[in-house]
């Protein structure tokens, strides 16, 4: 048996060795889905003295040692918190950020204000935006549309297992999507891939990790972005709102997508950390 605290703080200094910038949170998360408790309980185990068996140790240790080589946290769980739902995520399918919390929150706003909107997330990937919508928003009917077989799977996945009566996953091309809603929707929602193509990942656990598809969207970025734009503009009722997430630097290049003739009121939103996230614009 050894102490819980002494294995999170050898843990902890491993991850930090190694880069993880959170590494005494990483190592509690990791001895949690190990013991099969909350992160709560096992800060509790630390504080007061509680002992990990040997086994479990093991396991954990192997853990440590595989989030030390930058292997994405919630592949390592299986589990991904996105607002108010959780999310299995693994190999194929992108690791939701939470600073696309803020662009599903920009979402929800607006579909509160409606009777009984109807919101398409195109690029769902894991299905985080669309499922997270369709949670907070029970009068919302919700679509998410995916291409990739991989994430795809994930993502009807996570919706067989939220089980919301307003959710649904379909597979299909954010360029051609779901035709037969054209013209009543209220709200098109999507995190597109938006990386240059010649742009390095600096974190190791997006640039080897996370499908290249949903990451770069050719020699700008805004190649998606683009047929993204063209989608709502079939899809949207007038006055319906668009949002997309895209990097940092792109607001201004992403409002210069939309044609003033078609889109009202575009603005650019920053993320928790100041920094620029998200851009909407109304169908005229």
């Amino acid at each position: 048996m050894t102490d819980a605290g002494e294995a999170l703080a050898a843990a902890a200094r491993v991850l930090a060795a190694a880069g993880v910038e959170s590494a005494r949170a990483d190592a509690e998360l990791l001895l949690a889905h190990e013991l099969g408790e909350s992160r709560g309980r096992v800060q509790a185990l630390a504080l007061t003295g509680g002992d990990v068996d040997r086994d479990a140790l093991a396991r954990f240790a192997r853990l440590v040692e595989r989030r030390a080589d930058r292997e994405p946290l919630q592949h390592l769980t299986g589990r991904a918190a996105f607002r108010t739902v959780e999310l299995a995520v693994g190999p194929g399918v992108f690791v939701p950020r939470p600073e696309t919390e803020v662009v599903a929150q920009l979402a929800i706003d607006a579909a509160r204000g409606m009777e009984a909107p109807v919101v398409v997330d195109l690029a769902t990937g894991s299905g985080a935006i669309a499922l997270a919508v369709a949670a907070e928003v029970p009068a919302a009917a919700v679509t998410g549309v995916e291409r990739n077989a991989a994430a795809l799977a994930w993502a009807q996945r996570n919706a067989a297992d939220l089980a919301l009566p307003n959710a649904r996953i379909a597979q299909g091309d954010l360029a051609d999507a779901l035709p037969e809603l054209d013209g009543g929707v209220d709200v098109v929602v999507s995190n597109p891939p938006y990386i240059p193509d010649g742009m390095i990942p600096r974190d190791p656990e997006v640039r080897l990790h996370d499908p290249a598809d949903a990451l770069f969207g050719g020699p700008d970025g805004l190649d998606p972005m683009r047929a993204v734009v063209a989608t709502a503009v079939r899809l949207l009722r007038a006055g319906g709102l668009l949002v997309v997430e895209h990097g940092e630097h792109q607001g201004e290049a992403v409002r210069a997508l939309l044609d003033p003739a078609v889109w009202g009121a575009p603005a650019t939103h920053p993320d928790l950390t100041g920094r620029d996230r998200a851009t909407t614009a109304r169908r005229r």
